[in-house]
């Protein structure tokens, strides 16, 4: 069986009355721009994937995607 490494999870999410960013715990990036934070998030994804780990960038509340009828 391969050993396949955890893959590293950044929410953006409402927290203390603006956008941030939660990664195991920790929040940062905080901004009233859900967009700030999300570039914080993507900013942070990639190094952790320039490291070898894998990454998934999420915003809390949303899923998936939905195509027009």
């Amino acid at each position: 069986m391969r050993d396949i490494p955890d893959r590293a999870v950044f929410t953006i999410m409402r927290h203390d009355g603006q956008w941030a960013v939660e990664h195991e715990g920790e929040y940062f990036g905080h901004s009233p721009e859900k967009e700030v934070a999300k570039a914080a998030a993507h900013r942070r994804a990639r190094v952790a994937q320039d490291g070898g780990r894998p990454c998934q960038v999420r915003i809390h509340g949303e899923q998936g995607f939905y195509a027009q009828a």
